[in-house]
């Protein structure tokens, strides 16, 4: 006879209630998705109804002063999930980061190529990526963001102010279409790539433009390099339009080693992203720090007395060696990108395995973002958060020593942190040292009636200047009038 027939019914009746609340408490201490608005199949969350992608961080902060500071999205059938806490960021990223070390793949691309930025992180893609470094930049009005990272990317020298132009135009307009039109792809993919077949057409047409302007400069680099070998096909020695010894393109596979020699395509990608990594965040940044400088005339003061301090009239111009001996620039850069970081997302990560976030379920293939403009905003973190105060940063403030990598802690992070941390940090770092050093010490920069400065902000790839600044420049020093007039 079963053994189970031989225990009495009531004795079963008995140990029931008790297996259950075993069973319900064994269930209760499993982790659970992230809280969030319900959700319908295919669409997602039901907030998309109501709300725009577009528009997603104003609806972020309303669900997090509901559920608190992790909260999980649907896009269609995508998770996403969304971390406000410093705390909860450190653990993930650093504590974790190996777990979160992927990307996913973005939906707006038409392209099965991926660059560096959005590839899976592995030993080999890692080793290929080199962090660029700037060796000497020299200051001219007409130079932007754009020509410093071209700089690098394929040392041009020499590159005239209309290609650089042209390339920051063609770069930007490529960065806003997507960043506007092309987050609807994350539903109905299937029907959307049909219906919405002229968007992909656009981003083509753009990519294609991009490719166009680039590619003769990659190719002037190749020449350089054969001239400078002097090898088959070399011609005389001149000067070319990429003279610096190294650059970035040097570094990537040509078919001169055991690499896979990469495509024209593959290479134009990879030095677009680089110069959509340097020059539309750097030139934003830059933006909304002179725009606090012209808001604050004292600190500007401040910060030229320093500079004039370390530098001399007869200098053409602030150098990289002078910028390491000025602790108060330094405070303002970290000060402008605390309050106003260009990005108010770090590029998304992609959980390579199932892991917890703050005791919340995240499932592998999870797509995780982390708020940056709420890190730094965080009132329980910072005195007086929305003041622009470079002192928070000198010895005594509550910014005093804040690591930006975030190592240890992280209070501010607008280059991200951990495994995926922005490579070109120092550089960024230090082209906006520069920038804004040689800018005050030429100029003294003014608010102008009727274009006082405005802080409304407006998304586009980056978060700019809603009413851009326009501010009224007076030459300090006699020897700059004949020289910066324009």
């Amino acid at each position: 006879m079963d053994a189970l027939q031989l225990v009495p019914v009531g004795t079963l009746l008995f140990f029931l209630p008790a297996a259950l609340l075993l069973l319900r408490g064994a269930l209760s201490q499993r982790p659970h998705l992230p809280p969030g608005p319900p959700s319908l199949p295919l669409l997602g969350s039901v907030v998309w109804l109501t709300n725009s992608v577009a528009e997603i961080e104003p609806l972020l902060q309303r669900l997090f002063q509901r559920h608190g500071p992790i909260v999980a999205l649907r896009m269609g059938a995508r998770l996403s999930v969304f971390v406000a806490d410093r705390h909860l960021a450190h653990t993930a990223l650093v504590e974790r980061g190996a777990a979160l070390a992927d990307r996913p793949q973005l939906v707006s691309s038409s392209s099965r190529r991926r660059a560096p930025g959005c590839a899976a992180c592995s030993p080999t893609s890692s080793g290929r990526r080199r962090r660029p470094t700037c060796r000497r930049m020299w200051w001219r009005r007409s130079n932007t963001p754009c020509s410093a990272s071209w700089c690098s990317c394929a040392s041009a020298s020499a590159l005239d102010e209309p290609a650089v132009s042209a390339i920051a135009v063609a770069e930007r307009e490529a960065l806003v279409y997507r960043s506007r039109n092309m987050p609807v792809f994350a539903f109905l993919t299937a029907v959307t790539k049909h219906l919405l077949r002229a968007r992909l057409d656009t981003v083509r047409v753009l990519r294609r433009r991009v490719t166009e302007l680039i590619l003769p400069l990659i190719d002037a680099r190749r020449r350089y390099k054969i001239n400078r070998r002097g090898g088959a096909g070399s011609e005389p020695r001149k000067q070319e339009e990429t003279t610096f010894e190294h650059s970035y393109v040097d570094t990537l596979p040509s078919g001169d080693g055991s690499e896979r020699p990469l495509t024209d395509d593959e290479i134009v990608l990879l030095c677009a992203e680089f110069l959509d990594g340097g020059t539309d965040t750097t030139s934003t940044a830059l933006q909304w720090i002179m725009a606090e400088l012209v808001k604050n005339p004292t600190m500007q003061e401040k910060l030229y007395t320093e500079i004039t301090a370390i530098t001399t009239d007869d200098k053409e111009e602030v150098y990289e060696e002078d910028v390491h001996k000025m602790p108060y620039l330094k405070a303002v850069i970290l000060e402008g990108l605390r309050k106003h970081p260009p990005a108010h997302f770090v590029l998304p990560h992609k959980a390579a395995e199932d892991m917890e976030i703050g005791g919340y379920l995240i499932p592998k293939g999870t797509t995780v973002n982390f708020m940056v403009a709420e890190m730094s905003l965080d009132e329980r973190e910072w005195e007086n958060p929305t003041e622009f105060s470079p002192e928070r940063f000198l010895p005594g403030g509550d910014g005093e020593g804040v690591d930006v990598t975030g190592t240890k802690e992280i209070r501010m992070m607008p280059f991200g942190v951990g495994r995926r941390i922005c490579p070109g940090l120092g550089v960024a770092m230090l082209h906006l040292e520069y920038f804004v050093a040689n800018m005050v010490r030429d100029f003294e920069w003014m608010e102008v009636p009727g274009h006082e400065v405005d802080f409304t902000e407006k998304n586009e790839f980056t978060v700019v200047m809603k009413k851009p600044l326009l501010p009224r420049l007076v030459p300090r020093m006699t020897t700059q009038i004949s020289t910066n007039t324009h």
